[in-house]
């Protein structure tokens, strides 16, 4: 057949690849054949499209001469040439800032070589219409676990029902979100769903086995997948990939009985904030099952990156951004919810610390020195009062809620702060307590500490003139 005659009668960006049969079942090279007119432009003309590894199209090239070796790839070309199943899959492979609607379909194969055509249309922005065109038991099975998303007020509980759905929709034996931090070198188990729920070898075992497991095994994943949108193996020629590819991963998937997986990166804004995947899932199905797993990882990443925003929110309206303790706006809620009854404290000890020396040490080794002094008077309240929650009150004054304590205990804690070193010579902490049975009268015992601390710093002063402020 005249494939070059054949693709030049095509407007549509299309090519025809050939995929290379072996005796003994397993598929060889994958070459792009032929293309029309507008593929080859594509390739060699500068335009505003996806820029490949070559900018020369050699007929009858291994396909890797333009783009790295992609699994989802080749599955599609082999469905579609030598399975003979039509295939339209719409896409955004992670090595492109671009959509690409792919149309594939089956030619004649001449002996061991099988042929189909390959056509594109890319785009920079998504049609969505597209992304969630999926057959009706897959679209019923991804709503369903849009909905459950929808209800973030149990978000672990949310995340272990979704996972429960996604192995089902794989008919997979064991499915996983795994949330990472790139920063900190690590990786924790977000939800887990498993076929036998007795069986103890779980992905929190795992890692419990693995304390390198991030930097060993999921650093590299990224690099595994190798631009495309996720990694499907099927088989043990796909499990041959990964070998080559990451051979310590490898041996980890075969010493745990893996012989298929399917893999997704959650992608947000240009950071990977962690991965679903799949094990020993229902290879037949990998089509419905990439489509599901494709537009699921999209609501859940989007899901995870709000509670991350939350979050991040919150800790930036309760905590000091210096001190790393509770700020002023958070004391304030603290006490209103004590007072009104909603937050029950008993045995209520406050404590307010404050820093003697603080102005001499900025105006004699600078501000920095200073904000230095106030981490590290943040450092030793924290070591001292463990199970108490600490608020920068403002300035250089701290104050503590201690719970379920005694006026014993509560000298104790006091005078531990008072004997405190702050690295700085001269400078240290003037304190002032209160202990108070009815927690609903902190107000009181705020203002007592308070004027207690005072009472303690005059009298540091009178005592050491030369550093008074």
């Amino acid at each position: 057949m005249d494939f070059q005659a054949f693709v030049d009668n095509i407007d549509m960006m299309t090519c025809v690849m050939s995929v290379e049969m072996k005796e003994d079942g397993n598929y060889g090279d994958i070459r792009i054949v032929a293309g029309n007119k507008a593929y080859v432009q594509s390739i060699e003309t500068a335009w505003d499209g996806p820029q490949l590894m070559s900018t020369k199209f050699v007929p009858n090239s291994k396909y890797q001469n333009y783009f790295p070796t992609d699994l989802n790839f080749e599955t599609v070309c082999y469905r579609a040439a030598v399975e003979k199943v039509p295939i339209h899959t719409y896409v955004h492979p992670d090595r492109f800032d671009f959509w690409f609607d792919l149309y594939l379909l089956p030619l004649l194969n001449e002996g061991n070589m099988y042929y189909c055509t390959y056509s594109q249309v890319v785009t920079q922005k998504a049609d969505t219409k597209k992304m969630s065109n999926l057959d009706q038991e897959t679209a019923s099975a991804v709503l369903n676990t849009v909905i459950k998303l929808s209800n973030t007020a149990n978000f672990k509980e949310t995340l272990n029902a979704v996972i429960k759905d996604i192995r089902e929709i794989c008919g997979a034996y064991s499915c996983c979100i795994l949330g990472v931090n790139h920063q900190e070198g690590s990786c924790k188990v977000l939800a887990e769903d498993r076929e036998n729920k007795d069986e103890m070898l779980t992905m929190r075992s795992i890692l419990n086995q693995y304390p390198n497991f991030y930097n060993e095994i999921v650093s590299k994943w990224d690099e595994t997948i190798g631009g495309s949108n996720c990694l499907i193996t099927k088989n043990d020629s796909d499990l041959g990939y990964v070998k080559e590819k990451h051979p310590l991963w490898y041996q980890t998937l075969v010493d745990h009985d893996v012989k298929s997986i399917v893999l997704f990166p959650m992608r947000f804004d240009n950071e990977t904030l962690g991965y679903i995947w799949a094990t020993n899932f229902n290879t037949e199905n990998a089509d419905q099952i990439k489509s599901a797993m494709e537009l699921t990882t999209f609501f859940v990443t989007s899901t995870v990156a709000n509670v991350q925003l939350i979050k991040r929110l919150k800790v930036m309206s309760s905590v000091d951004m210096l001190t790393g303790v509770l700020n002023r706006n958070e004391m304030n809620e603290r006490v209103n919810r004590i007072v009104s009854g909603e937050d029950t404290v008993n045995n209520l000890g406050i404590v307010f610390a404050d820093i003697n020396g603080l102005k001499r040490v900025n105006d004699s080794l600078g501000h920095f020195a200073g904000d230095q002094l106030l981490k590290r008077a943040a450092e030793i309240l924290k070591e001292i009062f463990r199970r108490c929650d600490i608020y920068r009150a403002g300035g250089d004054e701290f104050m503590v809620i201690i719970p379920d304590t005694n006026e014993e205990e509560l000298k104790k804690l006091c005078n531990k702060v008072k004997s405190s070193s702050l690295g700085f010579g001269f400078a240290c902490f003037a304190t002032g307590s209160c202990y108070m049975h009815d927690s609903q009268e902190i107000r009181k015992a705020m203002h007592t500490a308070d004027e207690r601390m005072y009472i303690d710093k005059a009298q540091f002063y009178e005592e050491h003139p030369e550093y008074k402020r």
